[in-house]
């Protein structure tokens, strides 16, 4: 598998992973006031922006684990 394709995968599985958890868990730990206010925003910028960092690495470890594995490079 060549470095190109590595990357998209990373990219779609990584965002699969931040799409799920941070939305799921900005529900939990953000509370929805009846108006929202720049505090909230940058509240939810910083838990999606946080997710998407974790899930990036977590993406790319697991692509490169399988890769590894079966092409042994």
């Amino acid at each position: 598998m060549n470095d190109e394709t590595q990357k998209r995968l990373i990219t779609i599985l990584s965002s699969m992973i931040a799409y799920v958890l941070a939305g799921r868990l900005s529900d939990i730990l953000i509370k929805e006031p009846e108006v929202r206010g720049v505090r909230d925003d940058l509240k939810e910028a910083l838990l999606k922006a946080g997710f998407s960092l974790v899930s990036t690495i977590i993406a790319s470890f697991v692509i490169r684990r399988v890769v590894a594995s079966r092409w042994g490079s």
